[in-house]
């Protein structure tokens, strides 16, 4: 058990360090808000594209690929979020629901995930299909949640809706994941000079998105809206995991494939939350308040998780 609890540590723990390094280096002025977000736009359009690229293009297409698997996690996503809303109804403010829907289901399954698939299996493993089967949909249905439950009550816009399928579509992660499999399809032999050079980009995705996230950390604004947040960040850690990770073990995932889900459901809501709300017309107490949560608390529950799956021989 001793030898489980220091695996799972050993996995979580370094991805913990990255983000407190981040914090330091805002507090100290080595970083600065302008510079950590260019670092976020440089992790989500180049570095992260190509570390699932680089992982799935020298994997065996016919091996990897598991429709099935794609369409569980697709549903699961679509399960969370409809519990999230059914337990939103709870709020009396209907301006504050979507921000609390959004924090209940929607992970950072990217970076994050990426960081502790990597840790345990050296490669990104299932994680990539798992984006696919959820990240769309995620993308999709906090437009939606956000602009019904929006404070003004304005109508879901169909124009913004477009454009947020057409930013999905164009989601950088989601083309390096195609272009991954797409290379893995055809089985082309990758030119030695490139393939240094993608590694070389690939490896800086997990310590800057990590040094990032914890630069944009602010304890300050985890101390508002600490009621529904906490609820939030509960169901976000813990609650919807009690339910997706059991059904997927006894559906026979084991492995990366459990990690994956695992990641998918119990890993802090994204930073990116925050920025939808306050661009779609909310105020955002809320959601900076249920990722600060999440995001803290995570290298807790996460260990647990991890702990508990590794003692029951099921990764």
């Amino acid at each position: 058990m001793l030898t489980n609890l220091i695996f799972c540590l050993n996995a979580v723990i370094p991805i913990f360090m990255m983000m407190i390094l981040g914090m330091i280096f805002m507090k100290t002025k080595l970083f600065n808000d302008e510079f950590v977000s260019k670092l976020n736009a440089f992790v989500f359009k180049v570095a992260l594209p190509v570390l699932v690229f680089n992982d799935l293009r020298q994997e065996d297409f016919h091996q990897i690929w598991d429709t099935g698997y794609v369409l569980f996690c697709f549903g699961a996503t679509a399960l969370s979020i409809a519990i999230s809303a059914l337990i939103s109804l709870v709020i009396k403010n209907t301006g504050q629901r979507g921000e609390f829907i959004q924090i209940s289901y929607r992970s950072s399954a990217a970076i994050m995930g990426i960081a502790l698939v990597y840790n345990l299996y050296g490669k990104a493993g299932m994680t990539p299909l798992m984006i696919i089967g959820s990240v769309p949909l995620y993308n999709i249905m906090a437009v939606v949640v956000l602009s019904v439950f929006n404070p003004e009550h304005e109508p879901v816009d169909s124009a913004l809706l477009k454009k947020t399928f057409m930013n999905v579509l164009k989601n950088p992660i989601i083309w390096g994941v195609f272009a991954g499999l797409a290379w893995s399809l055809i089985d082309v032999e990758m030119p030695v000079i490139c393939d240094t050079t993608l590694g070389y980009i690939g490896r800086l995705a997990t310590p800057l998105g990590l040094m990032a996230m914890g630069a944009s950390f602010d304890i300050g604004k985890a101390r508002k809206s600490i009621g529904f947040a906490g609820l939030g960040a509960f169901m976000k850690l813990i609650g919807l995991g009690l339910i997706f990770v059991p059904a997927a073990a006894m559906l026979g995932y084991t492995g990366q494939k459990l990690v994956a889900i695992l990641i998918m459901c119990c890993s802090p809501a994204t930073v990116s939350c925050y920025i939808m709300a306050k661009n779609l017309g909310h105020d955002g107490t809320l959601t900076s308040s249920g990722v600060m949560l999440s995001t803290g608390f995570s290298a807790f529950t996460l260990t647990v998780w991890l702990f508990a799956v590794k003692c029951l021989g099921l990764m």
